[in-house]
């Protein structure tokens, strides 16, 4: 079981996600934007195994939020989620910190696969965005 850190700030995608990845056991911590995200990580004693984030949300946005976590956890994997071409272009230069950029939408096994090969740490995660 994994712990995963999960930041988007759209209610619905939020929930499904969620439930996708507790589907496969995994223990789901789930905010709404990318400062209580980067607060959550930077109080947590356990440490995570996973942040999946959402790159356009208020407050802080997933990039801002990959750029501070890979700074103070650099070990910890990075995914990212958008349903903007635009947003996908601007996290096309963090191949170093961040593992894939999920297009949405996606289906439940689609975020289960990419969650476990990161988890299973394979060198080239299953790629959904193209």
């Amino acid at each position: 079981m994994a712990r995963i850190l999960l930041a988007e700030d759209d209610d619905s995608v939020r929930a499904f996600v969620k439930r996708a990845l507790e589907l496969d056991g995994n223990a789901v911590v789930a905010v709404e934007d990318g400062a209580t995200a980067l607060e959550v990580v930077g109080s947590d004693e356990g440490g995570f195994d996973l942040l999946v984030s959402d790159i356009k949300m208020p407050v802080m946005d997933g990039i801002a939020l990959a750029l501070n976590v890979a700074r103070d956890k650099p070990d910890l994997p990075i995914l990212l989620m958008t349903g903007y071409a635009d947003q996908r272009e601007r996290a096309h230069g963090l191949d170093q910190i961040v593992r894939d950029v999920v297009l949405k939408p996606f289906t439940l096994a689609d975020i289960r696969r990419v969650v476990a090969s990161t988890l299973a740490g394979d060198p080239e995660p299953t790629r959904l965005a193209g």
